[in-house]
């Protein structure tokens, strides 16, 4: 298999350009584990990729450096054209979506509205184009008449939908996600597939769950031990049995 190795609004600087960059990316944690060893990953528009990993591969410190939570790392983040420095890093905070795997960490509000409605205030927007933002967000998410509702009094499947819905509402060029089937009931569960592969976004969704990856995500890149062991098309990369087994990972 081959191996890959009002804040103003962010600008694409050209509709050809790559959403996402990363090059050569290194990193360790202060008690000096390694979590990165030299990750080069493209993401062009449009595309819907998953990350997979077993557990430590580095998953998640990868999709927080995308956005800048964690930083100390030796290597290059480019999105939508814009290098991730101190100076832009607010435009790419807006840029990158980022829902974590517990909604919980993302809904703090007391109601749906306002959840939605954090990012938009937060960067500044006058109320009228805020409120378009959250209705808009709501809709895409299926969620439209839940605005009014208590967040907390919300299903695992609504509050999820809800979180996306709050990274929408910023009008990002990417979504990322990490583990969204998780805690999911079957029905919850299928209802994401089908929001998952409607989104017309760039994404990048980190997953164990491999029969959800083959059903909405063309690319797959595998993570282990810091390092990508491989990137192409999701159906043949689950089709080599020996490739997942040596990476934590069994065939959906």
């Amino acid at each position: 298999m081959p191996v890959t190795h009002p804040t103003p609004p962010l600008v694409i600087p050209s509709s050809e350009c790559d959403v996402l960059q990363v090059t050569n990316l290194h990193f360790a944690y202060p008690d000096g584990q390694i979590a990165l060893r030299g990750v080069n990953l493209v993401l062009h528009k449009g595309e819907k990729v998953v990350l997979a990993g077993p557990n430590g591969a580095g998953k998640s410190t990868l999709m927080l450096h995308l956005n800048g939570i964690l930083n100390g790392s030796e290597g290059h983040i480019c999105v939508a054209g814009l290098p991730l420095n101190h100076k832009t890093l607010p435009q790419i905070r807006a840029a990158v979506g980022l829902v974590f795997q517990n909604p919980d960490d993302q809904l703090f509000s007391p109601t749906v509205f306002e959840d939605v409605a954090f990012g938009p205030l937060h960067m500044g927007y006058p109320e009228a184009e805020v409120h378009a933002r959250v209705e808009q967000a709501l809709a895409r998410v299926g969620m439209s008449a839940y605005r009014d509702r208590l967040s907390h009094h919300l299903s695992m499947g609504e509050k999820k939908r809800i979180a996306i819905a709050t990274v929408l509402a910023m009008s990002p060029q990417l979504l990322v996600l990490d583990e969204p089937s998780a805690g999911l009931d079957p029905r919850a569960r299928r209802a994401l597939i089908h929001l998952l592969k409607e989104l017309e976004i760039t994404m990048l969704v980190s997953t164990h769950d491999l029969a959800l990856a083959r059903e909405v995500f063309p690319r797959m890149v595998i993570l282990d031990e810091g390092q990508i062991v491989a990137d192409g098309p999701t159906t043949e990369l689950l089709e080599n049995a020996a490739l997942l087994e040596a990476h934590g990972l069994e065939k959906p």
